[in-house]
This record gives C-alpha cells, structure tokens and sequence, in this order.
C-alpha cells in the first residue's frame, strides 16, 4: 500500500481563516490517508518587520500568548499535542469570540490534558525561538508573500486555501484533492479573488 500522504499544517491560534481552514483540514484528514503535522507559527514574528496597521498589530500582540503556549508545550510535551491544544484554543477563541487570552489557555491545557504553563515560560526564549524558526520556515517555502494557514503538502507548500465556511462532507473532499492536484504542478502558483464575506463559524 502506498504510504500515507505528508502534510504539514502551519497555523496561527490567533488568526480566524486559519482556524476556518483547519476545520475543513481536520474532516479531510478522517477520510484521506494523510501524515498530518500540526505546526505553530507565528503572526506577530512574521509581521515585526513589515508595515502593517497598527490595529492588527495590536491585535495579533493581544493574542501572541495563543502561540506561545502552543510552542511551549511541544516542547515541554512534544509536537503531538499541537493539534489538539490548537482545537481548544481555537474552539475558545473563534467560534466561542473569547477574549480573556490568560483563562482561554489555561483551560485549553487542560482540556488537552497538559500541565499549566507560566507566563514566563510561554515567553521563555525556547518557544520564542520554536516561533521565529517555524514562521522564517514558511517564508522559505512560499516566499515573502505569505500567511496562516500555510499547507505543505509533500514538499509543495502555498498559504492558504482560505475559505469560509469550513467545506464539509464531499466539498470538503473535493477542495482537497484539488489542492493536491495544483500542488503536484511545479510552476502552478496562485489563484485568488478578493474576499467579500467574514469568517462564518
């Protein structure tokens, strides 16, 4: 039998389309044969040095412990709790419009039955630097132009799909394979049409 298809899933907590797009990840990974990697990486170290609005700085600096905790404990409890810990958080954040980000992880935590994290520990330089080498790991597979979610899939890599909402059932399915299907074409790289509709949870 062929072996299961890799797949690494790079995400943000805080970002609402990648939340979207990895609720539809999640229901392909039940039906598709995938090695699927969930891997945190970061808004606010990808965007330090770019221009961007002050409002999103803000927000993505409100949120950055989301990260952080998520760094900290696949380090602290190894890279197999990401996954899980990213679906309590998002769960919190997204779909339940929590904001007290401090009670949001450590419920989190413990849903997904990990230990509590200090603050200091979240913004220990381990995590920071598991932060910063996973986001500068999406730029050097997609380029400058780039975000959360980013999918690679077997070494082809593209931010995105951004979608809302999430495809279910054989929707789900078919955007999948067609996202594998342009993955497989070396000099395939972009379609987009601007957004027109919110995040639908």
């Amino acid at each position: 039998m062929p072996a299961p298809l890799p797949v690494t899933y790079y995400f943000d907590p805080a970002c609402p389309w990648a939340w979207m797009t990895s609720r539809w990840m999640t229901e392909v990974a039940q039906e598709r044969d995938l090695d699927l990697t969930w891997s945190v990486m970061s808004l606010r170290h990808l965007n330090e040095p770019r221009d961007i609005p002050q409002e999103y700085r803000d927000y993505i600096a409100q949120r950055q412990n989301l990260s952080g905790a998520v760094a900290a404990a696949v380090l602290r409890d190894g890279p197999q709790v990401a996954g899980p810990l990213y679906t309590a958080l998002g769960t919190r954040v997204h779909p339940g419009g929590r904001r007290d980000i401090d009670a949001v992880v450590a419920e989190a935590l413990a849903e997904a039955g990990l230990a509590p994290l200090s603050q200091a520990e979240i913004d220990a330089e381990g995590p920071q630097q598991l932060l910063r080498d996973t986001t500068a790991a999406v730029v050097d597979k997609v380029g400058e132009d780039v975000g959360t979610p980013t999918i690679d899939i077997d070494g082809a890599a593209f931010f995105g799909p951004v979608v809302t909402p999430a495809p279910t059932g054989q929707a789900a399915l078919d955007l999948w394979d067609g996202c594998v299907l342009v993955a497989g074409v070396p000099g395939f790289y972009e379609i987009k049409r601007s957004r027109t509709a919110d995040p639908i949870f």
